[in-house]
C-alpha cells in the first residue's frame, strides 16, 4: 500500500507540473527523502560514499597586494647625519673606489694594445686605490653598505677581469694560448668566488679566509712587471696554485699584522731585495702561501 501510494503521488507530480502555468503555484513540492522507502543497507551505503567523495577545502589564499612604487622611500646610500662634510668625505671615498676601477678597464685596454708591462703597473695602481677606499672610509668615519658593495664591484673589475687579461697577454707568447686562456680562467672564477664568500661571511679581524683577491693580483702584477726568469709552464702552474688559494679555506694573515711583525723579520727581505728582487721576491711569495696551511694545522692541533 505504501509503495502505490507514493507511485501514485509521482505520477501526479509529473502531470501537474506538465499543465501548470509557469507560477510557482503550480509546482508541487518535491517529497522528502523521509517519505521515500529505504532500506538501512543502502542509506549506510549512501553515508559511505558521500562522505569518500568529499574533498576538504583548504584555507583560501589571500593575494598579496604589489608594492606601490610610487609610495617606495629610496634607502640612503649615506647613513646617519648628511652633512655637507659627510658628503664630501663619502664621495671622496667612493672616487678612490671609482678610479680603482677605471684603471682596471684601462689595463685591459693597455694590454690588448701589447703593453703588457704597463698594463701591470695600472693593475698595482689599482691595488693602490683599492686599499685606500676603505683606510679613508674607515678613517672619516663614512663606511656604508653602498660603499662595500661598491668596493666588491670595483674588485671584481680590476682583479676578476684585468689581472685574468694582464696574466693572459703575458703568457701567451711562451706557453700555448690554451694553456694562458685556463690559467687566465682561473683567476677569473676563482676571484668571483672569492668576493662573494667574502660579502657573505662574517669578518674576522686578525686573518683572511683563502688569499684576497687584492694581494693575488698584487702578486700577478709584480710577477710581469719584474719578470720572473722561469719557464712558461711553471709560470701557469703558480698562477693557478695562486688562484686556488683564493678559494681556499686557509687562514692567511692581514697586512696589519704582518706591519707589526718585529723589525728583524722585515731585515732579510730587504737586504734579499738589494741582491736580487727575483728571488727575494719568489721567496716572499712562496713563504706566504705557505704560511696559510701552517697556521691551519697549528689551530687544529689546539683544537684537538
Amino acid at each position: 500500500m505504501r509503495r502505490s501510494g507514493t507511485l501514485a503521488r509521482q505520477v501526479l507530480l509529473v502531470r501537474v507540473s506538465r499543465r501548470g502555468t509557469h507560477g510557482a503555484a503550480d509546482v508541487l513540492p518535491e517529497p522528502r527523502y523521509q517519505d521515500r522507502p529505504r532500506r538501512r543497507y543502502g542509506l549506510q551505503r549512501f553515508h559511505r560514499v558521500r562522505l569518500e567523495t568529499i574533498t576538504p577545502v583548504g584555507p583560501a589564499v589571500v593575494p598579496t597586494p604589489a608594492p606601490d612604487e610610487s609610495t617606495a622611500t629610496p634607502v640612503p646610500l649615506l647613513p646617519g647625519e648628511r652633512t655637507t662634510a659627510r658628503r664630501l668625505k663619502f664621495a671622496l671615498v667612493n672616487a678612490c673606489t671609482l678610479a680603482s676601477l677605471v684603471l682596471g678597464i684601462n689595463a685591459i685596454f693597455v694590454a690588448m694594445q701589447g703593453d703588457v708591462r704597463l698594463a701591470a703597473l695600472l693593475l698595482i695602481a689599482c691595488v693602490a686605490f683599492d686599499g685606500l677606499d676603505g683606510a679613508l672610509a674607515r678613517k672619516l668615519g663614512v663606511a656604508s653598505p653602498f660603499g662595500a658593495q661598491m668596493d666588491s664591484l670595483a674588485d671584481m673589475c680590476s682583479f676578476g677581469l684585468a689581472a685574468p687579461v694582464v696574466v693572459y697577454a703575458s703568457l701567451v707568447g711562451s706557453v700555448p694560448t690554451a694553456a694562458a686562456a685556463v690559467a687566465a680562467a682561473l683567476v677569473a672564477a676563482c676571484a668571483a668566488i672569492r668576493l662573494a664568500r667574502f660579502n657573505v661571511s662574517p669578518s674576522d679581524g686578525r686573518f683572511f679566509c683563502g688569499v684576497p683577491t687584492t694581494m693575488a693580483a698584487a702578486v700577478l702584477a709584480l710577477m710581469v712587471v719584474i719578470g720572473m726568469p722561469v719557464p712558461g709552464a711553471v709560470q701557469v702552474a703558480g698562477v693557478a696554485l695562486l688562484a686556488f688559494t683564493m678559494v681556499s679555506s686557509f687562514p692567511y694573515a692581514k697586512l696589519a699584522r704582518l706591519v707589526k711583525l718585529p723589525p728583524w723579520v722585515w731585515f732579510a727581505p730587504v737586504i734579499g731585495a738589494l741582491i736580487d728582487v727575483r728571488l727575494t721576491f719568489g721567496l716572499v711569495v712562496v713563504g706566504y702561501l705557505i704560511s696559510g696551511p701552517v697556521l691551519w694545522l697549528r689551530q687544529r692541533r689546539t683544537i684537538i
